[in-house]
């Protein structure tokens, strides 16, 4: 009888499609009544049946068009042919799928919106992908200069790494050297001090400093970078240091603000989320408090460069930027050819308006003996902190001298020949000198040895023109205003500097030294950084929909306003701290470490009192929740998991907030504390659910907590409720379990449930649902082929192997051995081989099947989600990794597939932008390692394998058909990097992933899917459930749907959040910043079957009809919210834009 209601249902589904089919095809071939009506009056015999040649070309167009949506509907009945079939061998088989005591439960199907076999995209929104485009004829693409390069590392004498440099003369007699030397201070916000440590003991004497030793000569120049250092610096200084600040240092330029970040944050593991938030908040304060708007960024420190940054950075208005840190390979090539100054342009750009000027500095570091010119020996001598009687030497055993008049002549003529070889490096005779280190300028003895030595020197290079130099000190915008002036040539517009496309990683900075362990190194806090990242967002859009609502239909006083958005600023802030380019990439020492996790910690705290304010906040207070935290704090294990949502037969609701900005149907769980639970809607509709043990152990169940989960429906931006309750039947339905483990005994303590340990364990395990079926091995239970089954397959017919394994990396031999920074193994790795047969555990229930393999060091488990929307379509995968026993170990998992992608493979660049990879023999295997922060990728003409993952972690292809990433290190010694320590902190982390296959025609051109990108978004920002407290149950509470409707599938909403106001008090104003980005996607992948609840509308959003909200006013504005005619806000990026 039940599987005669489905075919009843799919029957009537089938009719229902012809008939509208047919509607739409007769509403086509209606004429246009319009150009000549009919007036009632005529007659039928009066009507002329003369039809000209045009309306016989008409009527052929339409009859064709006719044919064509005769053919399209034929393809839309066998999708619903094929999906009538699957759901019969479903049935037939009772697995996977909605069991038939689900799908017949009452009316709740007739409020699952089910997703369109086909989904509807615009032609235009496929031309970005499809077109076609030429590299300029000065154009540089970093993947081309990898194949010049032989990477031999030659010693280029006095300059180790690059090459003697020569010149005449007389080469500037027609146009004098401008040389720029840029005082500088890099004060990490944490490494191995804490941030509070190092503003105690240092930084705040240097900025106390910059006010004193700058206001003594109006010719100094200095420029500073951290806004967490400087806003709290702001913050403890009266009103008579911030005038002299702002009226003598600003604007008189002496003064200069880079970058205007909250940090100088890492670029490789950084989402772009996390970069723009920091942004705004470093720019947001500036304007407020100081009204500076930065031109020029200056990254010294992260450990290779990001095109992400460069775009974000020119969105936000900057006109210039500085890195540092590329590989001495790439900068010795980049040398010879001149082009280390140069427009940094995006991959997916045709034309010019993603451009940024460079400048990439040529030489090792950025301390003062790497900086003035190739012979480190001779720098080190114009570094006057190392005066003889100091605490800082020069390596090279020769101490710089004070320079007095007796020896100025001499120490002008060893500086300018730095100065005079360092400028033929580049295109223009101005040179860049930058003059500082960590934590420079924290006494006032050094700002008068190098002010008053350096000044000495000037004086004595201006005041003879026949050197043909002009010496002065300035700030970077200085230096490139210049570099712009002089870089003009005679008759043309435009500067003569070459372009440049592509990312600078993987970084090295000597011999085989590649910078690809801090990918990877300590992932608890990556995810953990994710998980506030998702949480953060979703805490703003809640306040800002929720304040927009406050304002419009009660008065501001009735909130606590002001509350919140301190709360708010706080959690942004501690998120910006932890994008430091040694905080996110984890290379701080333990100490500092611990106080990252224990303010991420006090966050998560903040973010949930934010959460509180879409409820009654009459009753509802900091005293007394209405939420339930325990059921927040259970979904991030943050404490021990527990059933703390205890269920009775009086109703217990539950909220979902959905962070998405699409409708959404997602698999939500929660802990309670029976088995027999029923799940209903808030307009008393039962919905699927499934009740699954708790493991103590990997054999014993817990007989207190059980896991529900249940199918939520939310709409975007939106919140759902749920009401938990016990049943005496017809509840959730008990998930069943199969347990093996080779040639040994196997106990299971379970109640409850179902449990089978068969005998014969050679059979593969196999799991389905109806997009996929996976197949393991009964040995490992890890994807595996078996008796010529394939591992992974489409349910339609499409078989692939994808094969899972695990695998150890060693550390070299050598004296310089892997460590936070570096990863230095010492070979290939070796196959993970556990000690004792793993314990598999089966799982197969209605909403979700999984098996989970128990090894010493990874609980490892597949999961497929019985649901028609997106998050069926992929596999999910999780790993708990524990190597805390280990000694100088890397953990990896290896997926092997025999997908035909030979040296080629894709990461992503923060989460926005993805970037062709070619793994190289010619290169040690440490180099052909990259960051991936959302997804990595390889395909062949046919097919697409594509990891997406919810922290950034170390990721390669080394061999056709592999994708490889590092799970954990554990690293028992320095590398020699400055940390002074090992990697030994590691904690039991898990890690997330999904496993998305996609068929794809041939194309030259490679961009993530829609429904790759979609599934990345559910992936990072999963549903957010939490409990009503006991207390406030008896609260009227409604569902909360802000949005008329979902977001076109390409539009993702970054961020909405609020401004604060200017006036004192830290309230919000009435404004808040909308970011939308246009993503771009491949339209070479098949749009059926997707399980996409959208459509792409050509990039247009129309916001007053979108939001459910009053919008008075929209401004156009540049990223960091500075108001701009030149971009529109909701084409942020612009709609040619493509991201990961």
């Amino acid at each position: 009888m039940k599987l005669s209601r489905q075919f009843t249902v799919f029957g009537s589904a089938i009719f229902c499609v012809v008939i509208f089919s047919l509607y739409l095809m007769l509403d086509h071939l209606q004429l246009d009544h319009t150009k000549s009506p009919n007036n009632g009056g005529d007659k039928l015999q009066n009507v002329s049946f003369s039809i000209s040649l045009g309306q016989l070309s008409i009527l052929q167009d339409k009859i064709d068009r006719l044919e064509r949506l005769l053919s399209e509907n034929n393809e839309i009945i066998a999708n619903i042919r094929d999906s009538v079939i699957n759901l019969k061998e479903s049935v037939m088989d009772g697995r996977g799928g909605l069991d038939g005591r689900n799908m017949s439960q009452g009316p709740y199907l007739e409020l699952l919106a089910l997703p369109p076999l086909v989904l509807p995209i615009d032609s235009q929104d496929c031309q970005f992908a499809a077109r076609e485009f030429s590299k300029p004829a000065d154009g540089v693409q970093l993947l081309d200069v990898y194949d010049l390069l032989t990477f031999d590392n030659h010693d280029g004498g006095v300059w180790k790494q690059g090459f003697d440099i020569t010149y005449q003369e007389n080469e500037w007699d027609s146009e004098p050297l401008q040389v720029f030397v840029v005082p500088h201070s890099h004060n990490d916000p944490g490494w191995l001090k804490t941030f509070d440590e190092y503003y105690r003991d240092q930084t705040q004497h240097i900025l106390n400093n910059i006010v004193v030793k700058l206001h003594e000569d109006s010719r100094r120049k200095m420029i500073w970078s951290e806004i967490s250092y400087f806003s709290k610096w702001w913050d403890n200084i009266d009103d008579q240091k911030r005038d002299a600040v702002k009226r003598y240092l600003f604007e008189q330029g002496q003064l200069e603000i880079t970058t205007g970040g909250w940090v100088m944050p890492d670029e490789a593991n950084s989402h772009y989320f996390a970069l723009i938030d920091q942004l705004l908040e470093g720019h947001q304060w500036l304007e407020r408090n100081v009204g500076v708007k930065p031109q020029t960024g200056w990254a010294v420190d992260p450990f290779g460069h990001s095109p992400t940054q460069a775009y974000l950075l020119k969105q936000a208005g900057l006109a210039n930027m500085l890195i540092q840190r590329v590989h001495y390979s790439v900068k010795k090539h980049f040398a010879s050819q001149k082009t280390l100054e140069f427009f940094w342009r995006q991959n997916w750009d045709p034309a010019s308006s993603t451009d940024i000027l460079c400048h990439m500095m040529p030489f090792y570091s950025y301390d003062v003996p790497h900086t003035c010119g190739p012979d480190p020996k001779i720098c080190c001598q114009f570094d006057f902190k190392r005066l003889p009687g100091g605490r800082v030497s020069c390596p090279w055993r020769v101490p710089p001298q004070p320079i007095t008049d007796e020896n100025v002549q001499h120490r002008v003529q060893m500086l300018l020949d730095q100065y005079r070889k360092k400028s033929k490096l580049f295109r223009t005779k101005v040179v860049m000198v930058p003059l500082g280190d960590d934590f420079r300028y924290a006494e006032a003895l050094e700002w008068d040895q190098q002010f008053q030595n350096y000044q000495k020197l000037f004086d004595y290079i201006n005041s003879h023109p026949e050197l043909h130099v002009k010496a002065q000190f300035g700030t970077i915008t200085d230096y490139f205003n210049a570099l712009r002036k002089s870089a003009i040539d005679p008759g043309h517009a435009s500067v003569s500097l070459p372009v440049v496309s592509g990312d600078f990683f993987t970084y090295a900075d000597r011999d085989d030294h590649y910078w690809s362990g801090y990918f990877t190194s300590r992932p608890f806090y990556k995810r953990l950084d994710r998980v506030l990242e998702s949480h953060l967002r979703a805490a703003e859009i809640l306040y800002s929909l929720t304040l927009a609502n406050i304002q419009r239909f009660r008065k501001l006083n009735d909130f606590p306003a002001v509350e919140n958005n301190r709360l708010l600023t706080e959690a942004r802030r501690n998120l910006g701290l932890f994008q430091h380019h040694d905080a996110i990439t984890g290379t701080g020492k333990d100490m500092v470490v611990i106080d990252y996790g224990t303010r991420y910690h006090s966050v998560l705290l903040l973010v949930l009192f934010v959460f509180i304010v879409l409820f009654d906040w009459e009753r509802c207070s900091v005293e007394q929740f209405c939420l339930d935290m325990c059921l927040y704090f259970q979904t991030y294990q943050i404490k021990t998991l527990a059933a703390c949502t205890n269920i009775s037969f009086s109703p217990r609701s539950v909220v979902v907030y959905n962070p998405t900005e699409q409708d959404r149907t997602s698999v939500v769980t929660v802990y309670v504390n029976t088995p027999h639970v029923c799940v209903i809607t808030d307009h008393g509709h039962p919905i699927p659910a499934q009740i699954s043990a708790v493991w103590d152990d990997y054999t014993t169940a817990s007989t207190e907590a059980f896991q529900l989960s249940f199918v939520a429906q939310v709409p975007a931006l939106g919140l759902g409720l749920y009401q938990l309750s016990t049943a005496v039947n017809g509840g959730a339905e008990t998930a069943e379990y199969v347990f093996l483990r080779q040639g040994g005994e196997l106990s299971v303590n379970m109640k409850h449930f179902t449990v089978n340990i068969p005998q014969d364990a050679s059979t593969p395990l196999s799991i389905h649902n109806p997009h996929l079926q996976i197949w393991s091995s009964p040995t490992t239970g890890l994807m595996e082929v078996s008796h010529a089954q394939h591992s992974i397959s489409k349910r339609r017919g499409e078989q692939h192997q994808i094969k899972v394994e695990f695998a150890w990396y060693g550390t070299t031999s050598n004296r310089d051995k892997s460590g936070a920074y570096l990863f230095l193994p010492d070979g290939e790795a070796k196959m993970y081989s556990p000690a004792r047969p793993p314990v598999i555990r089966v799982t197969k229930g209605s909403v979700f099947s999984e098996i989970t393999t128990t090894f010493d060091h990874v609980t490892h488990t597949l999961r497929l989600y019985n649901v028609q929307g997106v998050e069926g379509q992929a596999v999910e995968i999780c790993n708990l990794v524990d190597i805390r026993g280990e000694f100088n170990h890397e953990i990896a998992m290896r997926l092997t597939s025999d997908v035909d992608s030979k040296d080629r493979f894709f990461t992503d660049l923060n989460g926005f932008q993805i970037q062709p990879r070619r793994t190289m023999a010619k290169l040690p295997l440490q180099a052909n390692f990259y960051p991936m922060t959302s997804m990595a990728y390889i395909q062949d003409p046919g097919t697409r394998l594509t990891l997406l993952t919810a922290q950034s972690l170390g990721s390669a292809s080394l061999v056709s058909g592999q994708l490889e990433v590092i799970m954990d290190r554990r690293l028992n010694q320095d590398d020699n990097r400055g940390l002074g320590q090992g990697v030994l902190d590691n904690k039991v982390t898990a890690s997330t992933f999904r496993l998305l296959l996609e068929k794809r025609k041939p194309s030259h051109l490679s961009y993530p899917s829609l429904l790759s990108h979609v599934s990345s978004l559910y992936l990072n920002h999963p549903l957010i459930s939490m409990a009503i407290s006991t207390e406030a149950q008896s609260l009227s509470l409604s569902a909360f749907t802000p949005l008329a409707s979902s977001l076109p599938c390409d539009i993702h909403l970054v961020n909405l959040r609020s401004i604060q106001s200017k006036e004192d008090g830290g309230g919000p104003s009435d404004e808040a910043a909308l970011i939308l980005h246009r993503k771009g996607f491949d339209c070479a992948f098949s749009n059926r079957n997707t399980g996409l609840l959208c459509a792409t509308t050509q990039g247009k959003v129309k916001l007053p009809h979108t939001f459910i909200i009053n919008i008075h006013h929209e401004q156009s504005t540049r990223c960091a919210l500075v108001p701009s005619l030149r971009q529109p806000l909701q084409n942020y990026p612009p709609p040619k834009d493509q991201a990961a």
